[in-house]
């Protein structure tokens, strides 16, 4: 197999996987951007956390939303909870990891804000800890997945969104999750600002 060759199999892939995620999670995809964007009228903020690459993810969606997306429009609130190095390292050094996202919840999130994960794996126990602490906090998340779901897909209550890329694949769910992503972002604005602003 030529190099050529290899890349145009992860092209492949990747395409392949959007294409199912874009027959299968339209539904779930509105639904978490109705549920953001209602959060946002009522005053309330966003706040975003994954690990790794999904870490990535959080901070690419936070920042879209207080910057912007691909118009003009007044920023949003969001935070995105993998960002602070020193609390993170603090809060891993004095307590443990699975604490970094749930420690800052707690002070941070109030009842009506919005978390949102990501996790390839849905298995991340600081993301299950976070999802625990948001329940706490009467804290709506919207959790995005890949393969089976993991322990988030058990632990979600009913007014929760799990938005659950359909593969195997880390490298092809990270991929469809930026553009979830994306989704939300574009959504968000419309419903928002209208198709112009």
């Amino acid at each position: 197999m030529t190099l050529q060759d290899r890349i145009n199999q992860h092209f492949t892939a990747s395409i392949e996987t959007k294409q199912a995620a874009a027959a299968l999670l339209g539904p779930d995809i509105s639904a978490a951007a109705q549920t953001l964007v209602t959060a946002l009228l009522e005053g309330k903020k966003i706040l975003t956390c994954g690990n790794g690459g999904s870490a990535g993810d959080a901070q690419h969606f936070s920042s879209e939303l207080l910057n912007r997306f691909e118009r003009e429009r007044p920023p949003l609130p969001a935070i995105a909870l993998t960002t602070d190095s020193s609390t993170l390292t603090s809060i891993a050094n004095d307590y443990h990891y699975n604490q970094v996202f749930a420690k800052q919840l707690r002070a941070l999130g109030q009842p009506g804000d919005i978390l949102v994960t990501y996790s390839t794996s849905g298995n991340s126990e600081s993301i299950i800890q976070a999802i625990n602490t948001a329940h706490d906090k009467q804290i709506t998340t919207i959790a995005l997945t890949g393969k089976d779901g993991g322990a988030v897909a058990n632990l979600l209550f009913e007014n929760d969104i799990e938005i659950r890329v359909p593969s195997p694949s880390t490298a092809r769910i990270q991929e469809t999750h930026l553009l979830i992503t994306h989704c939300l972002c574009d959504l968000i604005d419309h419903q928002l600002f209208g198709d112009e602003l």
